[in-house]
């Protein structure tokens, strides 16, 4: 599939590991660039970064004969890497987006380097990239330092399940490695792709997990009684945010035809966990959608340094590669993720509580039995991890580079734990889904509605009714894969 030249999160979602390929158009930016370069590097000029040091050491001039030890010596010093390996399913999305970028035509490399990324991506070949060491400012520079040693045959990558050298996976696959030319090193290592490539990742799940939170709220309410007159649409005409909106619509039309909707209601009201749903799981929506917007123009752009404008006869240094508009931003969109499994658990706690002639704990013989009191311990833990990994990184900076670089982003740590905040989010709803499945088979022979039932038929397949204790890790292991589906092709 080739790339368009502006790609969207929707477009990355159906992308299904589909083979890479770049436009002509794109190919010719690149080369008409890098003979542009070429020629102004004949002049004997200086420029940061191509024929000078790096960091602070940008006064330092590089003979013209060094200027390929240059790069490759930056990509191997700033091979700094700590801590576990990226999923190979985010090295994947580097991989896309560091050739997608280069492919602006402002960089100033080869046509091949950009080639080799799109070849990796296409073979299978993710080099082993590390989460710890960025700080989210002059790129990425750590992460992608592991992401570029395999072009000229460094490092390590991971090729059909196992770690080998990428020397030996190169020959393997019949790859000549590629020495760096003047400028490739820097081109390849400052960028905003690890950041980035995460927060395409946590996007994607996000988009799916808001559809989730609102199928799984739906049976909740079902499965404790709850009234449907929260969802109806005045209530949300008279103040009316989109996501709000959007949430009260699709609850009320999951319920509908429930016949447990059409059962007379003793209570007046509802916990603020279900009456308040529209609100809460609408906000989340809400945030998503801005967010998207910010990461889709970042992962356009060009985000490397110094930038080569052929096109104004200028090569320019700046601050492209400060990933502030990224860490703010993913750390908001982690906040607003953790709140879907809040108020997850709270309904969670409501369904186990013994109230609306459901049995304590949703256990058939209670006492005998615990029946789901410790799952909901379980999300209660994992809530309160959320709330800590929540803690903002954007709002740290140390100063580094001898001063040169001196206010980070930090941005690479926002976007490291947003992934383990939206993963947690994930495990809270699969278990307030058990529950809630629990509750429905207490609840027989009254039914929710047809689409929920679907829901409802299709879990019971993975996970059965729980008569009396049995090993309960195994069933939320169950129920929180259950959730890496998509819930439109289960309901219709």
């Amino acid at each position: 599939m080739t790339l368009p030249e502006h790609i969207s999160i929707e477009l990355l979602s159906k992308w299904n590991n589909a083979a890479l390929s770049l436009s002509a158009e794109a190919f010719n930016r690149i080369e008409t660039n890098r003979n542009y370069l070429d020629e102004i590097l004949k002049k004997g000029d200086t420029f940061y970064g191509i024929n000078t040091g790096f960091g602070s050491l940008c006064n330092v001039r590089i003979e013209d004969d060094e200027l390929a030890a240059l790069q490759e010596n930056l990509v191997c010093s700033h091979a700094c890497g700590m801590g576990d390996e990226v999923p190979e399913e985010i090295v994947r999305w580097m991989l896309l987006l560091k050739a997608h970028g280069l492919s602006k035509g402002y960089s100033g490399v080869r046509k091949s380097i950009v080639q080799r990324l799109v070849d990796f991506y296409n073979l299978g070949i993710a080099p082993v990239v590390y989460e710890l060491g960025s700080l989210g400012a002059s790129g990425d520079l750590a992460p992608l330092a592991h992401l570029s040693l395999p072009i000229f045959g460094k490092g390590k990558v991971r090729y059909k399940g196992e770690v080998r050298e990428a020397d030996d996976i190169l020959k393997e696959a019949g790859l000549e490695p590629i020495p760096l030319a003047a400028k490739e090193g820097l081109a390849l290592l400052n960028g905003t792709q690890f950041m980035s490539s995460y927060a395409v990742w946590s996007l994607i799940k996000a988009k799916q997990l808001n559809a989730w939170a609102d199928v799984i709220g739906a049976l909740s309410a079902d499965a404790f009684m709850a009234k449907d007159e929260p969802f109806k649409h005045p209530i949300h005409r008279v103040r009316p945010h989109k996501g709000q909106i959007a949430t009260a619509q699709r609850i009320l039309s999951l319920l509908q035809g429930s016949a447990i909707q059409a059962m007379p209601k003793q209570q007046v009201q509802d916990p603020y966990s279900f009456r308040c749903i529209p609100q809460v799981h609408g906000a989340t929506k809400d945030v998503t959608d801005m967010i998207t917007g910010v990461v889709e123009t970042e992962i356009n752009s060009v985000t490397d340094n110094p930038i080569v404008f052929h096109d104004e006869d200028e090569i320019m240094s700046g601050g492209n590669f400060h990933g502030q508009p990224l860490a703010l931003n993913l750390d908001f969109l982690a906040i607003a993720m953790a709140e879907l499994a809040n108020i997850s658990e709270r309904r969670t706690y409501l369904l186990i509580s013994g109230q609306r002639s459901l049995p304590p704990f949703l256990a058939p013989d209670a006492g005998v039995n615990s029946g789901f009191m410790i799952a909901q311990y379980t999300a209660a833990a994992i809530v309160s991890q959320n709330k800590q990994l929540c803690t903002p990184a954007s709002v740290d900076s140390i100063v580094s580079s001898n001063g040169q670089e001196d206010h980070v982003s930090m941005g690479a740590n926002a976007a490291t734990k947003l992934r383990r905040v939206i993963m947690n989010v994930q495990r809270v709803l699969g278990i307030e889904l058990l529950t809630a499945a629990q509750a429905m088979d207490l609840r027989k022979p009254n039914a929710t509605s047809p689409a929920l039932e679907k829901l409802f038929t299709a879990f019971r397949k993975e996970v059965s009714y729980m008569p009396f204790d049995r090993l309960l890790h195994d069933d939320l292991i169950k129920a929180e894969n259950f959730l890496s589906q998509d819930v439109e092709a289960i309901i219709g």
